[in-house]
């Protein structure tokens, strides 16, 4: 049997021909630069539409705060209310159905930084020491840092948004009854109940949302728990 003993430069040749280009690393840098600058892009649009919202609910309470102490518990009170509420209701669920939307974009933007930082320890693997290495199932879970449970949904810029708006509808509810028939406790029980239905419906839709971007995995990648 005849044995082949590679020259140093077979060797060099080879080595250099598994190396990636340098256009590959040019593009892959680049590529993970402007993903992480779209991920700031998402994190900033739902943090400043949270913000304006929160604004409008805190203007909108103040105002008919003043309403009420310069007209009192009147037929003036209960038409500004039913106007003002159901406005910030519908500015809360446009601005949950957004912020939504962002966090999934925001999710896939995270999928592939964590396909390109595999990248770097493929071709580079003397980095490992120096930089976390994580197994390839568990990359996108530690990049998002995403934990699993159904309170997950509550710890959202959506889901926070999702909550003050089902007690704005509650409230809404309330202050209708308690205008049409003048039965306060009727009026906070039913109040109650519609607030309850709503943020139970905006989480099992977020967590709807999130399970099928979770699902869209690459597939060397394990699903993420919602």
């Amino acid at each position: 049997m005849e044995r082949v003993i590679a020259t140093d430069d077979e060797a060099k040749a080879s080595e250099a021909a598994s190396e990636p280009s340098n256009a590959a690393i040019s593009f892959i840098t680049t590529e993970h630069f402007t993903l992480q600058g779209a991920r700031a892009s998402t994190i900033a649009e739902s943090t400043g539409r949270a913000s304006m919202f929160l604004a409008s609910v805190s203007g909108g309470l103040v105002a008919f705060g003043l309403v009420a102490t310069a007209t009192g518990v009147g037929g003036a009170f209960y038409a500004f209310g039913l106007v003002l509420l159901p406005t910030l209701a519908f500015i809360g669920l446009v601005t949950f159905e957004r912020t939504l939307q962002s966090g999934v974009e925001d999710l896939g933007y995270a999928r592939r930084i964590a396909r390109l930082r595999a990248y770097y320890f493929d071709k580079a693997p003397e980095l490992a020491p120096y930089l976390l290495s994580v197994p390839p199932k568990h990359r996108l879970s530690h990049v998002e840092g995403l934990r699993g449970g159904y309170a997950q949904g509550f710890r959202t810029v959506a889901g926070m948004v999702g909550v003050i708006t089902a007690v704005l509808l509650g409230s809404e509810i309330g202050l209708g009854v308690s205008a049409a028939f003048d039965a306060p406790a009727a009026a906070l029980a039913l109040g109650c109940v519609i607030g309850l239905a709503v943020v139970l419906a905006l989480m099992r839709y977020q967590r709807h949302a999130w399970g099928q971007a979770a699902t869209e995995t690459f597939p060397d990648e394990e699903p993420i728990a919602i």
